[in-house]
């Protein structure tokens, strides 16, 4: 086959490929139709419902979840009605477990009765809810911000370190100091050590009762023990907890009890005696 029958097959072959009426192709005009038909091609992909760029107008992207920290399931939130499963389990706002319930009877209950749902345990089989009312819901919130203050305000150690032999009005002052730290929440460590040339006994025992003639009520977190192989004692004090607070309340109201019944029965008794008197000195009379 001669040179120019390939040329002319060629030329063919390029028109039926790229397109375009007869006549003269240079080569650069061929590159040009080409690259032409092409971005044709590729910018109809770029618009297929199967493209998945991100200039797709009909695509749209989820959302990211934030992440949450730890304490962000520290809270009490009302779920409103929109409750996701059929079927829960309820409590009551007076504690009382009413079962498995479909979740119409319960958004009927909250429209009756006033009342807010609340997630308790998402992990169960079903999950537990319980109904509350707006105050209830509001303690609660209260209760976990001041356990949630709690736990983050670290707890400062104060130390204070002096003698046996400390005269009795410095040791009124740094009592008084103590006390201003215990109101201000924070922990004490008291060291006793023994005086230059007396006696290292008792330092425990001594640190204790030094400790009971502070004019404010405190709790241990260690009490007064002998360190330094006896030749100091220390122990760390705190602020009384509420618990603690009502059991001292309580001790000292059921001491001050006994007080007034051995009262009223010492005037029983006294009382006949006067009786007695009274009448002997009638018949004297």
């Amino acid at each position: 086959m001669s040179a120019g029958c390939v040329r002319w097959m060629l030329s063919r072959t390029v028109r039926a490929v790229c397109g375009g009426s007869p006549g003269y192709w240079t080569p650069a005009s061929r590159f040009t139709i080409c690259s032409e038909r092409s971005n044709t091609i590729a910018s109809s992909w770029r618009r297929s419902p199967f493209s998945t760029a991100a200039d797709d107008p009909e695509q749209t992207l989820a959302p990211k979840k934030k992440k949450q920290g730890p304490r962000a399931h520290a809270t009490i939130n009302t779920v409103g009605r929109k409750i996701p499963l059929r079927q829960i389990q309820v409590i009551s706002d007076t504690g009382e477990n009413l079962g498995t319930m479909h979740r119409a009877d319960v958004i009927r209950i909250m429209d009756e009765q006033g009342l807010k749902l609340v997630l308790l345990n998402e992990h169960k089989d079903p999950p537990v809810y319980r109904l509350m009312s707006g105050k209830q819901v509001h303690e609660e919130q209260m209760k976990l911000r001041e356990k949630q203050k709690a736990k983050a305000a670290p707890v400062q150690v104060k130390e204070l370190t002096f003698s046996s032999g400390i005269a009795a009005h410095d040791l009124t002052t740094k009592l008084k100091q103590v006390e201003s730290w215990l109101e201000k929440k924070h922990h004490v460590r008291i060291t006793l050590r023994s005086g230059r040339g007396g006696p290292a006994v008792n330092l425990d025992t001594n640190l204790e009762q030094i400790v009971q003639q502070m004019e404010v009520m405190v709790g241990f977190v260690s009490k007064p023990k002998a360190i330094r192989d006896g030749q100091a004692a220390m122990c760390i004090l705190r602020p009384p907890s509420a618990k603690e607070l009502s059991q001292i309340e309580k001790d000292k109201a059921a001491a001050s009890r006994p007080v007034d019944s051995g009262s009223k029965a010492a005037q029983s008794k006294t009382s006949p005696v006067s009786n007695t008197d009274t009448a002997g000195e009638s018949l004297q009379q």
